[in-house]
């Protein structure tokens, strides 16, 4: 109990005593600043002997379940269009073949694309938005029982997946690339594709389920649903990896998208307009024509460019443009 008798400072001066919710409220505040500092230092702890970044299972997660969404419609897709008692698309062998094997030659040349656009323009995390995003429309057009929609299916799963695929494990990296991480970089990408290998196993199960269990179209409604819950869980985790959304600065002598454009993809565009054009076919297929025409300026460019480089070097860039073009 506090005394009621006025009390005086060192130098003789009187001062009022404190009243008891005065001396209460002090101790509280005390209580929980010291509380807020000991949280402050486990978090510090935490973060000196934490091994992997704190986005990684963010990433993991988005990433398996990306995978889910793809691999699903991938075991399914042929079955599909072929199918004739349970509501296929009934295509021809030969047909079905065909837009299958294009399909998947053209979601393996779209990341050029879309890393180009990635590095240069629209940075990891808003690639990865509008390619989720696509290919999750994608997969939910598939599930619609009619051929426009199919076919817009297809183009939107093929351009989200350029600008989707590759950015997370590039968002990986650059988490990696702290001090503090960097020696456990192998060991956090693999666990970064066991969720790649997590998700490609459980979607068999959720397809084949959904399938016979209901319909074509519900199986390709659960790629879809994967797909967004995907990018649900990389929104939840956007605070741990915003840091490491980085634009790469243009480098001397680099060419501008527009260069790119022009001297790559439009001499492939015409190569594959080409290709589709010959008559008959000299690798089986129209389509199959087109696409190894188109490849041929975009893997050809590679080789032309690396001497231009160097013959930049030793004679200047109007002698190195000629012996490119």
């Amino acid at each position: 109990m506090i005394s009621e008798v006025n009390m005086t400072d060192r130098d003789g001066a009187k001062r009022t005593p404190e009243q008891p919710d005065t001396v209460s409220s002090r101790r509280d505040e005390w209580r929980t600043q010291k509380q807020k500092k000991t949280r402050q230092n486990d978090d510090m702890k935490s973060q000196d002997t934490r091994k992997h970044p704190a986005g990684l299972p963010f990433l993991f997660l988005t990433e398996m379940w990306e995978r889910f969404g793809y691999y699903l419609i991938i075991g399914i897709f042929v079955l599909y269009m072929t199918d004739i008692d349970k509501g296929g698309l009934q295509f021809a062998d030969m047909r079905a073949d065909d837009i299958f094997g294009t399909f998947i030659a053209f979601t393996y040349l779209t990341p050029f694309i879309g890393g180009f656009l990635a590095d240069k323009k629209l940075g990891y995390i808003k690639s990865i938005y509008i390619g989720g995003t696509l290919m999750g429309l994608g997969y939910l057009s598939l599930a619609v029982p009619d051929l426009p929609f199919f076919y817009a299916g297809i183009c939107l799963i093929v351009i989200g997946n350029g600008l989707f695929n590759p950015r997370i494990s590039t968002l990986l990296g650059n988490l990696y690339d702290d001090p503090q991480y960097k020696s456990n970089k192998d060991s956090g990408y693999n666990i970064f594709y066991m969720g790649i290998n997590t998700g490609a196993f459980i979607c068999n199960i959720f397809a084949a389920f959904m399938r016979n269990k209901f319909s074509w179209s519900a199986a390709f409604a659960t790629a879809g649903v994967g797909m967004f819950l995907g990018l649900i869980i990389f929104t939840i985790g956007l605070k741990h990896y915003r840091s490491a959304d980085v634009i790469k600065p243009k480098q001397e002598n680099e060419m501008s998208p527009m260069e790119i454009m022009f001297k790559v993809f439009l001499p492939a565009i015409i190569a594959g307009i080409l290709g589709w054009l010959i008559p008959g076919n000299i690798f089986g297929s129209d389509s199959t024509d087109a696409f190894l025409f188109a490849v041929i300026p975009v893997v050809g460019f590679l080789p032309l460019y690396i001497l231009g480089r160097i013959f930049r070097k030793e004679k200047g860039s109007a002698y190195c443009w000629r012996c490119m073009w």
